[in-house]
């Protein structure tokens, strides 16, 4: 496999954890960045995205500031199997 430079312009935080995750289980950054990119689906549907690049991506594009309370509260009902009870 060829391999080219890239510059990127990343989160410090993101390089940081990143970097611990690749000490841990003996990779490099560039690896782990490189395996993520080589995962992502070369078509527009969102539907071939694997529920673990889903969230990476949503993290990545900060999705979660889309998501409402209502639709947080939703997800731990239905994960959780909680009631109709409602905490404000």
């Amino acid at each position: 496999m060829s391999k080219i430079t890239k510059n990127l312009l990343l989160d410090r935080d993101a390089v940081a954890r990143g970097e611990r995750y690749s000490r841990r289980h003996q990779t490099t950054l560039s690896r782990l960045v490189s395996d993520f990119l080589a995962r992502l689906p070369q078509g527009e549907r969102e539907t071939e995205l694997t529920p673990a690049v889903s969230r990476l991506l949503g993290v990545a594009a900060n999705g979660a500031a889309s998501v409402g309370r209502e639709d947080y509260r939703e997800r731990l009902s239905r994960k959780y199997g909680g009631g109709s009870k409602r905490r404000r």
